[in-house]
């Protein structure tokens, strides 16, 4: 038996996978962001262990057996957010998240402190990752930075109260700024830049190898017979292409999740910054993902759940399955501001074309549509990288909605393939992980792809209107600053 524990910015989701790969359950708990003001997100990192510890304590009551069989847990989480802890491994302050826009301008003091960084890095300085916020942090608390003694990021944070080891993977430091991705090693350079050395960061390991063990006690409260050995994990992108299958080059697949993501693996590095393309290691060795970046996705459908009173599934249900034409309204999806192609963390999002006569129906469609033409950014971002992509798999709570799909499809003009559980991905991603931090086995034995069970075609005459709209829709953006 494995665990998968996926620590994401609206929950905490933990999967009981058995040795056939089949998830035997799983639970989830919900977490609260704090917004002190406009575009800044934090959360306190208590909340994390509260409903972790909430998911096994349940998974135990309703499987103890299987629970106790447990011998690989893997950790799977949002990316970018520094922890920040003082002598005694106790949070200084909440965690600053991947989507808080404070830190632009310590993105270039960064840049101007380091010329070296994209070249090194395979990133641009943007206020997601958890270098520049160090840099804010020291300029506007300073007390705060000088009593930090450790910074993890949140899954590793998650993993110091398991198992008493400070242990990242490469995968999530690579999204701090502070890896040389090519090396998959903290990069001194990098560390110096925001005042921090090796001293600060935790121990680096692959996501498929051993990184810890769960502590007896807490071994003991949930009826494990043996201490379970805690894998590196993943981020949670590379997490999702792990419970994917996502591990070979010529493989693309996009995340709908509170953010959103087109990803490629590659055996290679093809960087792109200046069109915010990321390069992030792959939780496996010798393998790296490139990746276009919004920051809102299903955060749209939620947010105009929120502003119609009604549940998401009230709002989808009128579409139906697929869309007849585009619809009348257009929607920019910058709710949090974007990455990929902008790094544009002040920019809003907007409703284009309303009338009188609106309906609900219209407006939900583009919110739809607007996350799609995002999501065309990335790709055409990716592809000046030379990174083609002629279909993708889906995973993230969007990937319940065929109608979404099928947007999808059309606007990218290439086949989008459904899986059956593909809402799990990063956590039934890290179990897998779990399993190889154990068993030693082939990555490919274990990291096959799941079955797909529906594919979502273009059809040419509505891939052809949408891509009519695509240009008008980009002369909505216009930068703030």
């Amino acid at each position: 038996m494995y665990l998968g524990i996926d620590l994401g910015t609206s929950a905490v989701k933990t999967v009981l996978v058995d040795g056939a790969q089949r998830v035997i359950a799983s639970e989830s708990r919900a977490l609260t962001i704090a917004s002190p003001q406009q575009g800044y997100f934090e959360q306190d990192p208590a909340q994390w262990i509260e409903a972790t510890f909430a998911t096994l304590d349940a998974l135990k009551a309703s499987h103890g057996e299987e629970l106790a069989r447990v011998e690989g847990i893997g950790l799977s989480g949002q990316m970018h957010g520094p922890t920040l802890l003082d002598a005694n491994d106790r949070p200084l302050r909440p965690c600053i998240l991947w989507n808080d826009g404070r830190s632009a301008g310590e993105c270039r003091i960064l840049e101007q402190r380091w010329a070296a960084l994209r070249a090194i890095t395979g990133n641009k300085a943007m206020p997601g990752f958890a270098a520049p916020k160090l840099l804010w942090i020291a300029k506007h608390e300073p007390d705060v930075f000088a009593a930090t003694r450790r910074v993890l990021l949140p899954k590793a944070y998650l993993r110091l109260v398991l198992s008493g080891e400070a242990v990242e993977d490469v995968s999530d430091a690579s999204g701090s700024l502070w890896l040389d991705a090519a090396r998959r090693d903290w990069s001194d350079a990098a560390l110096a830049a925001t005042d921090l050395s090796r001293a600060h960061m935790p121990r680096l390991v692959e996501g498929c190898a051993p990184a810890a063990s769960l502590r007896s006690e807490l071994a003991e409260r949930w009826g494990m017979v043996r201490r379970p050995v805690i894998a590196g994990g993943a981020g949670d992108n590379p997490a999702g292409a792990i419970g994917i299958g996502a591990i070979r080059p010529g493989t693309a697949f996009i995340s709908l999740g509170t953010s959103g993501a087109l990803l490629a693996p590659s055996d290679h590095i093809a960087t792109n910054p200046d069109r915010v393309v990321h390069t992030f290691c792959h939780a496996i060795p010798g393998m790296w993902i490139q990746a276009g970046a919004i920051l809102s996705a299903a955060s749209c459908l939620a947010w105009a759940a929120r502003l119609f009173g009604v549940p998401e599934s009230e709002l989808l249900a009128p579409l139906g399955p697929r869309a007849q034409a585009p619809s009348p309204v257009s929607f920019l999806p910058y709710l949090a501001g974007e990455r990929t192609p902008h790094d544009d963390p002040v920019v809003r999002g907007m409703l284009d074309g309303l009338s009188h006569g609106t309906e609900r129906t219209a407006i939900v469609q583009a919110v739809l549509e607007g996350v799609a033409f995002a999501l065309a950014d990335c790709r055409d971002a990716l592809g000046d990288a030379g990174i083609a992509v002629t279909e993708a798999d889906v995973i993230g709570g969007g990937s319940r909605s065929r109608f979404w799909l099928s947007v999808l499809a059309n606007v990218l003009n290439v086949p989008i393939h459904r899986f059956a559980e593909g809402e799990t991905g990063a956590a039934f991603g890290a179990a897998r992980l779990g399993r190889l931090a154990v068993t030693g086995e082939a990555v490919a034995d274990v990291c096959t792809p799941p079955q797909r069970v529906e594919t979502f075609e273009a059809d040419p005459v509505l891939a052809g209107a949408y891509a009519e709209r695509l240009p008008a829709w980009r002369q909505l953006y216009r930068p703030r600053h």
